[in-house]
């Protein structure tokens, strides 16, 4: 093989690695983001459909703020299998490509260098280590200056504001 081919895939190997080790510890960041949402129903009807949907989700109180109308709730992240699975598969990919392109570079008929890919299962543990957590969710909710309509302030990931706008069909402000 050309002796130019060979580096430059080297180097382009060791930029996909490096992609791979920030989308494994992208992977496990926190999301927090604040948005206010827009219901029909009164404050009064709302608060119960509330309740019940973060209650479903396995949240509970932990601070209420009466003067505010705010209510915060801690609830337990569990981290996804498939996402775990997911990556130690794209890091086994990645190993096994780095492993390959150092043997043809470097000439070595060891199987030693192969023992990398060894440390693909690393990824999967590092993600299910960081990514189940300790979430809080803080709502205020008012009522609008009409009587048929509440403004709801979410402070949450935002994957679950995402599942409390389609579950209750809240609209964005």
């Amino acid at each position: 093989m050309d002796t130019a081919i060979l580096p430059s895939t080297l180097v382009l190997t060791l930029l996909m690695s490096v992609g791979l080790i920030f989308f494994i510890r992208a992977s496990t960041k926190e999301r927090t983001e604040t948005a206010q949402l827009v219901s029909q129903l009164p404050e009064a009807s709302l608060m119960p459909q509330l309740k019940e949907y973060f209650r479903a989700r396995s949240y509970r109180v932990a601070a209420v703020d009466p003067q505010q109308n705010k209510v915060t709730m801690t609830g337990f992240v569990k981290p996804s299998w498939f996402l775990a699975i997911f990556l130690t598969i794209l890091a086994t990919v990645g190993f096994t490509s780095l492993s390959l392109v150092l043997s043809m570079l470097f000439s070595i008929k060891s199987f030693l260098l192969y023992g990398i890919v060894l440390l693909s299962p690393l990824s999967g543990i590092f993600y299910w280590n960081k990514a189940g957590r300790v979430e809080n969710v803080s709502l205020a909710v008012e009522d609008t200056d009409s009587e048929q309509s509440s403004k709801i302030t979410v402070i949450a990931h935002r994957d679950e504001i995402i599942s409390l706008e389609e579950a209750l069909r809240l609209k964005r402000v």
